[in-house]
């Protein structure tokens, strides 16, 4: 059986702040590279940062080889400890992160070993990379010259020399942040299972809209378009967003940009089923994945917990591609209330308390000291006559 090692870092200029992963995995017998992964993924914390490595690591080394034993090596004591067991994980955000980083290999072939950071350079290196590429608007390239290496490391060092690090705000911020990437939050347009109440993910029918769905879609549209604010339109890829999107994008003159991190849940066995229908066949399911938000439903479908560490990964890049911008995404209920339950800090069971009306609008500003502000939540004035 081989043996990995898989070394991972992150790293952020502000924590939050503009941030970065490296990983690079090796073979335990000959001390061999075999691969690198690096990314800038926008603005987030260390500890965020240091879970994206770590995730992209092991999913590195699953691809060369599913059935190796891998041994990580971090110099983040959070992680390592939390990933071992032995310390809890209270923080929301890092829950989901934790638990995609579980499912990638089976537990028994995974041992965790925390390394002082003078012995993690090789990750470090990359993580730094991978934010002076995002600085400079470039994605991170493992094809980069020795010299090339060699500078970065020298300007990262330079920066992380000359910075201060200040502590995350709260409440209110400093007076000026420069202009939010903003993301207007619009939930497509009716399908024939909308009024139905089906489950309705990314593993089902994929039903396009209805008549009352597309005129939702035009008055959406004639609404933007008289707000005039809009800069970019990006939509899920399942067919009820890319028509919303696209009858919206004719009213704006623009052009639809395609995200597969937008979609929805996928609902396993359960999708077009009413709620009550699923209640009567798989009760037991039904309960657990109301309780338990990395609960999967029926038949491997997608939990809450695996959907959050999508669209927090999603986020992150959009908000890189479109700083300073406003850009509408057009996606679907369980996103959207994920984009803005993220944004509150607010629990995974804060999903059932919050109502998406078909075609309804929501809004959330980042800035660049990392915080986020809701200005917006189901607004469905638009739709009335």
């Amino acid at each position: 059986m081989r043996e990995f090692i898989v070394e991972a870092d992150g790293g952020s200029r502000g924590n939050p702040g503009p941030a970065g992963y490296g990983a690079v995995v090796i073979d335990a017998a000959t001390g061999e590279t075999l691969a690198e992964v690096a990314e800038y993924i926008g603005v987030a914390t260390n500890n965020v940062a240091e879970y994206r490595g770590l995730i992209t690591g092991l999913r590195t080394a699953h691809a060369l080889d599913p059935t190796a034993m891998v041994h990580v090596r971090m110099d983040s004591k959070l992680v390592i400890e939390q990933m071992s067991g032995r310390w809890k994980i209270k923080h929301p955000d890092m829950k989901p992160l934790a638990f995609a980083a579980s499912k990638v290999f089976p537990a028994p072939q995974v041992t965790y070993e925390w390394i002082p950071r003078e012995q993690n350079k090789h990750a470090d290196r990359l993580a730094n990379e991978a934010m002076d590429a995002g600085k400079r608007g470039e994605p991170w390239s493992a094809s980069a010259s020795t010299a090339e290496l060699q500078a970065a490391d020298a300007r990262a060092a330079d920066v992380r020399a000359a910075r201060t690090v200040a502590a995350p705000s709260t409440g209110w911020g400093p007076a000026d942040m420069g202009a939010p990437a903003t993301f207007v939050l619009l939930r497509h347009g009716e399908t024939p299972l909308t009024p139905q109440k089906r489950f309705s993910g990314s593993g089902g029918s994929d039903p396009s809209l209805s008549d009352v769905g597309r005129e939702q879609a035009e008055r959406a549209g004639a609404a933007l378009a008289r707000r005039g604010t809009i800069q970019a339109v990006v939509a899920s890829p399942l067919a009820r967003t890319r028509e919303t999107a696209g009858i919206v994008a004719a009213h704006l003159g623009l052009d639809v940009t395609v995200d597969d991190g937008l979609r929805e849940t996928d609902f396993g066995a359960w999708e077009g089923l009413t709620f009550g229908e699923v209640r009567e066949r798989h009760a037991d399911d039904l309960n657990a994945w109301l309780a338990d938000p990395e609960a999967r439903p029926t038949g491997d479908g997608e939990s809450f917990a695996a959907t959050a560490t999508r669209i927090a990964a999603t986020r992150d890049k959009l908000i890189a591609a479109y700083a300073g911008r406003t850009v509408l995404l057009v996606s679907h209920v369980t996103p959207i209330k994920t984009f803005v339950r993220l944004a509150l800090g607010a629990p995974p069971e804060s999903l059932f308390r919050m109502e998406l009306s078909a075609a309804a609008l929501s809004a959330v500003a980042y800035y660049a000291d990392g915080n986020a502000s809701v200005r917006l939540f189901n607004d469905t004035s638009h739709l009335r006559a």
